[in-house]
């Protein structure tokens, strides 16, 4: 157990590290407040006005341009890693190996063979957190369908989950690594890992997959002649046009132990969706759903109410549901709470497991991570070649 301020760094300054970096300047404000702020001791990335930017913006000491920069300081005890997927095995592994706590973004690796070394690599390192960012657990609604689930509707029969983005809808958006890596490497890492994770949240874990199919729908992207933040455009483009290397679209179904059954759609071409995350599981004795459009509140139907009455309710969150009760600044049903909010009690929960101190559930470890990238090759090797008629 240590009481001595944590030093965390982000590697990656983009859309997801600086939630990361938000999240930690954040983490000593929410629960109890016997977890002393951490250092806030830099922001890495190779592009020096993201690096500068996010320092700046988010409070940390220092920008560095080189991840390694990071790896090396002795003020540095802790480390998110929150850059594209195939940079991932070489960072963490070096983090561990100088003695580092990490927090690695999803998917854990671009492969099953790198995500095993990184396993192994976090083996070896007994005395050190490492984790894995699937931050929709940290949802207070999808908690609260979870209670619900254990103490009143019983056991799921399916979940039907859709995860649906629209940032590849313009052909013109440019290329960047979410669009190259081969089949499974696409929407179904981007966006369905969480899905698959949030499904094995209520499910346990996926026994089979099936009828696979994914698409590509644009074939090819500009190449970029500047740096875009995250899913922006915005920067100009080169005449030259790059071959998109994995799936636009994914849909598949999945299967469970106590004989529940999953069915799952992805895209990242979902006209008008942004950040379209849904979905509804149907137990013995009730249904309930979640929308990440209105994260405050989750619906539910069940026995309860008289059958003159009964039919689907909607439930507003509050400090009675997990995560709620000063996990907000204004802890009341109604009170809106997203995405970002998930983030920080990730970093909370991160940093309380390293000082030994946990009061919150564990972050998924790197083994998790692995699984669930277990399960995506699955649904690769799952692909149906179509029948013509």
């Amino acid at each position: 157990m240590t009481h001595s301020p944590i030093g965390v760094a982000v590697i990656g300054a983009g859309m997801v590290g600086r939630a990361h970096a938000n999240a930690y300047r954040n983490a000593s404000t929410v629960f109890s407040l016997d977890r002393q702020a951490p250092r806030l001791v830099a922001i890495a990335d190779l592009h020096e006005p993201f690096a500068a930017d996010a320092a700046a913006r988010y409070g940390f000491e220092r920008a560095e341009t080189d991840w390694r920069a990071v790896i090396e300081a002795p003020d540095i005890d802790a480390v998110s890693v929150a850059v594209a997927n195939n940079l991932h095995r070489e960072i963490v592994e070096a983090a561990l190996a100088a003695g580092k706590h990490v927090l690695c973004e999803k998917p854990l690796a671009p492969s099953v063979t790198d995500a095993q070394s990184m396993v192994d690599a976090a083996a070896a390192a007994p005395g050190q957190v490492n984790a894995v960012g699937f931050t929709f657990r940290r949802s207070p609604a999808i908690n609260a369908i979870r209670q619900q689930v254990e103490s009143a509707l019983g056991p799921v029969r399916s979940f039907v989950g859709d995860y649906w983005c629209d940032y590849g809808c313009d052909p013109q958006r440019p290329m960047s690594w979410r669009y190259q890596g081969g089949p499974g490497s696409g929407v179904l890492a981007d966006i369905g890992s969480h899905l698959v994770d949030l499904a094995e949240f209520f499910c346990g874990e996926t026994t089979g997959v099936q009828g696979a199919a994914m698409a590509t729908l644009v074939e090819d992207r500009p190449r970029a002649l500047g740096v875009a933040m995250g899913h922006a455009g915005g920067v100009e483009l080169s005449e030259e046009r790059l071959p998109v290397e994995n799936e636009d679209v994914c849909t598949f179904t999945t299967s469970y132990a106590n004989g529940a059954l999953g069915t799952f759609s992805l895209s990242r071409v979902a006209y008008g969706h942004a950040n379209t995350l849904k979905f509804t599981v149907f137990c013995e004795r009730g249904t309930a759903s979640f929308e990440m459009t209105r994260p405050a509140e989750f619906t539910i139907v069940d026995g309860t109410a008289p059958i003159e009455t009964t039919g689907v309710r909607t439930v507003f969150v509050g400090p009675w549901h997990p995560y709620v009760a000063q996990g907000i600044p204004m802890d009341f049903p109604t009170v809106g709470h997203g995405q970002n909010d998930f983030f920080v009690y990730q970093a909370r929960a991160f940093l309380d497991q390293i000082a030994g101190t946990s009061s919150l559930p564990l972050c998924p470890d790197m083994a998790h991570g692995l699984h669930n990238l277990r399960v995506l090759e699955a649904v690769v090797s799952a692909t149906d070649k179509p029948v013509l008629l």
